[in-house]
């Protein structure tokens, strides 16, 4: 059966999610957590592609990513994939793969949605009871974008830009969208169409990368 193709335009965001195999653990300490940071840094720095935001849940993870170029979000996953399971591998002295099949994306328009995004992935470790509050967790963009704490991983997207006239009113606004807190038929479109690797949009967008 052949694969279902990726929707990959550069110069947009991209919704990725990365599972373990079977849905098993992928970190087991916070000392893991790290060495995919810097994995994924590298990996960023090494194809040009901007990040802006993430979660990094215990068996999965979740990425906004804008690609320069068509090969260049495959080529990021991979590299992280290649030297994460390999460090994986040797301090647990375990075999075979880590990841479950191949990473799932969906494309995102540069409009309200990306901040919809945005906040689904930062409020992953809420809705999986794991703290109350995304600012409890340390392993997300959320404390970058609200509370100026250094994160070489994130880049600043032109929605968060557009949220004020300065660094603190956007601290301020997104802090206040993002826990306002999704709506159910949010959470569903942004679940399905990232499952199924389609478009989160508008109609006008979701018609514009059909005709593409």
């Amino acid at each position: 059966m052949s694969r279902k193709n990726r929707i990959v335009l550069i110069g947009y965001p991209h919704h990725v999610i990365l599972r373990g195999n079977n849905r098993n653990a992928i970190f087991y300490v916070d000392k893991d957590k790290r060495f995919f940071i810097e994995c994924l840094r590298r990996a960023k720095e090494k194809t040009n592609c901007k990040i802006y935001s993430y979660c990094f849940m215990s068996n999965h993870i979740h990425l906004i990513v804008e690609p320069p170029e068509d090969d260049a979000l495959g080529k990021m996953i991979q590299s992280v994939g290649r030297r994460y399971v390999r460090y994986i591998n040797d301090n647990y002295k375990r075999t075979g793969t880590l990841w479950e099949g191949r990473y799932k994306s969906s494309l995102i328009d540069k409009d309200e949605y990306l901040l919809s995004c945005s906040r689904y992935i930062e409020l992953n470790p809420v809705r999986a009871n794991m703290v109350k509050r995304p600012g409890m967790y340390k392993w997300s963009s959320f404390n970058f974008k609200t509370e100026g704490r250094i994160d070489k991983l994130v880049d600043v997207d032109t929605m968060y830009m557009s949220l004020g006239r300065n660094l603190q009113e956007r601290r301020k606004n997104y802090k206040k969208f993002v826990l306002e807190d999704i709506s159910n038929e949010e959470l569903i479109l942004i679940t399905k169409a990232t499952e199924k690797s389609g478009v989160i949009g508008k109609d006008n967008f979701i018609n514009k990368i059909s005709k593409l």
